[in-house]
């Protein structure tokens, strides 16, 4: 399916990756003026998601990963699927509460951040054998090993 904003997210999350997060943020601010807090869950919880990786600020960075977890919440497979056949809701958990684990070590909030990396290794087997789902295993170990240092 054709869907304009989620190329525009697309569009946001490659002019990050290639070096403009500035852009990007600028981008993404446009876009969610436009599709708001009441708009298709999809793109809620797409555009928050990479939102929330081009702030500076730990604790704004929180706010857009619970908008993401929030917006995943109300989504349905069926819309999923209606953007990209292979996605299942069950599949955004693992990503959204490793994000939200980091933020919260960021933050200071040590309990917190077990808590969401213990709900990420709970639903860690909705992932597929694939880069993606090795790069979010990867990501659950470094968090994990960053909580176990002795300063945490």
């Amino acid at each position: 399916m054709d869907d304009d904003v989620m190329i525009e997210i697309n569009a946001g999350l490659q002019q990050h990756i290639g070096g403009d997060r500035a852009g990007a943020r600028v981008r993404f601010t446009a876009l969610w003026e436009r599709i708001g807090e009441d708009g298709d869950p999809l793109h809620r919880c797409a555009l928050a998601h990479y939102m929330a990786d081009v702030c500076d600020d730990p604790a704004e960075e929180l706010a857009w990963d619970l908008r993401a977890l929030a917006a995943a919440d109300s989504l349905t497979d069926e819309r999923a699927q209606a953007y990209h056949a292979t996605l299942a809701v069950r599949g955004f958990y693992p990503s959204l509460h490793l994000n939200l684990g980091e933020d919260y070590r960021k933050l200071g909030d040590f309990a917190e951040a077990r808590r969401q990396l213990a709900l990420a290794g709970d639903k860690v087997d909705a992932l597929g054998d694939d880069s993606y789902a090795e790069g979010i295993r990867a990501g659950l170990k470094a968090l994990a090993e960053r909580l176990d240092e002795p300063s945490q």
